[in-house]
């Protein structure tokens, strides 16, 4: 059985605002593995890791190419490309050294395609994917920063409801209880609370985030970093 090394990030923004989630990337790369007879030799989790930072100096990102250098794994399995790499550059930088180890790339929601950049073709074929997957993600972000500035500008309230807060039309209006749950927040971290220690007293306590969802260090720093509570 060939070995594999599976990668799953998520930004602290996407956990917090749009419920991205760690486990169900994990639960649909695992599953590929079985479908593929991979052997799993390392499961990286990158949380509250921006895709901003190329994926060598990521805390997780540079254990895997540690292992990948080692020789230790001749696949890696991730959800999509986003996830892996920060753009083009580093994408074709880090699947061309890949090829030269024999290491294949397999993107899952690319029905498992693996990607060979060994080829002329091959390497047309993944500059062209990588360089339409970092215009979508600036396009994104510049439509965003975009309409945020219109609404802020008129004095709106814009984006999903922030934790201690109501919505009332385009107000925001104090949530009492769910404030006070950030003040305490805010106290254990002060007196050194390590974030998931947070996370786990909120969770055990049967506090829910904004969205009804489990707690997560990167969505309890999320919070705790708003300007909101400042």
């Amino acid at each position: 059985m060939e070995k594999a090394v599976c990668y799953v990030r998520v930004s602290t923004q996407e956990q917090a605002l749009q419920g991205v989630s760690l486990e169900a990337q994990e639960e649909r790369l695992r599953a590929y593995c079985t479908l593929q007879n991979l052997e799993i030799v390392a499961f990286f989790r990158e949380e509250g890791v921006s895709a901003s930072k190329p994926l060598h100096t990521r805390p997780e990102g540079k254990k895997l190419t540690e292992i990948i250098s080692k020789k230790k794994a001749t696949h890696v399995v991730a959800l999509k490309l986003d996830r892996l790499f920060r753009d083009a550059i580093d994408a074709l930088t880090c699947t061309r050294e890949w090829d030269e180890r024999g290491v294949s790339l397999h993107l899952v929601d690319m029905g498992g395609q693996t990607v060979n950049t060994s080829t002329a073709m091959g390497r047309f074929f993944f500059s062209t994917m990588a360089s339409f997957a970092e215009l979508e993600r600036n396009l994104i972000a510049e439509r965003t920063t975009t309409a945020l500035r219109h609404k802020k500008s008129h004095g709106e309230a814009y984006g999903p409801t922030p934790m201690g807060y109501d919505r009332a039309g385009d107000m925001l209006e104090a949530n009492e209880e769910e404030l006070g749950l950030i003040r305490e927040m805010k106290s254990r971290r002060e007196a050194g609370e390590p974030l998931r220690r947070i996370a786990d007293w909120l969770n055990a306590s049967g506090a829910p985030t904004k969205k009804g969802g489990r707690w997560y260090a990167s969505t309890v720093s999320y919070v705790l970093q708003n300007a909101l509570y400042s």
